[in-house]
């Protein structure tokens, strides 16, 4: 049964519209920009359209997340090649726009929204999401996969994050090597 009245949701169109717009000014404004006054400035869509779909920054950053999931990598069952092909492609995205400046987004914004701090939570556990695959498809046990990845992600999100400096490759494929030698000892 049809209802009149306003769609659920906003029409394909304007969510890519807005949403690719949003990503512009947070790239290049950060996460205080995303407004529905600067929104509508940077797009043209009411400000009405705006606030009813994404009425906070916070749920504007919740869309861009939803829109831009990482694709799946099937793992090979080749623990060291799996980890050290997932290094590379963390690598990669850490430093390519707009992933990287996404993170950094999302880590100003989450000190001063608590509604962005779940968010961040979400982005990074997504990113590091092909690295428990790996792992659980080589049936390391919980808390052996959280220390693994912790290990191998934490300094490329340091360099990335708080260094400002260029994910060091090398050091993660031996780092991933370390750990590999490691869970097989254990």
């Amino acid at each position: 049964m049809n209802r009149p009245g306003r769609p659920t949701g906003p029409t394909a169109d304007t969510a890519t519209v807005v949403l690719t717009s949003a990503l512009e000014l947070l790239l290049s404004e950060g996460a205080a920009a995303l407004t529905a006054q600067r929104l509508h400035q940077a797009t043209g869509v009411s400000r009405s359209t705006i606030y009813r779909h994404w009425p906070t920054p916070a749920a504007v950053l919740a869309a861009l997340i939803d829109v831009a999931p990482l694709p799946p990598v099937e793992p090979s069952g080749d623990l060291a090649r799996d980890l050290h092909a997932e290094v590379d492609l963390l690598c990669n995205r850490l430093r390519d726009r707009p992933v990287g400046a996404f993170l950094q987004a999302l880590v100003v914004a989450a000190a001063a929204d608590p509604d962005a701090v779940e968010l961040r939570h979400r982005y990074v556990s997504d990113l590091l999401e092909p690295f428990h695959a790996v792992l659980r498809v080589a049936n390391i046990p919980a808390i052996q996969r959280e220390d693994a990845v912790a290990m191998i992600a934490s300094p490329l999100l340091l360099d990335a994050l708080l260094l400002d400096r260029p994910t060091a490759r090398t050091r993660a494929h031996r780092i991933v090597d370390d750990v590999v030698n490691r869970l097989a000892r254990a």
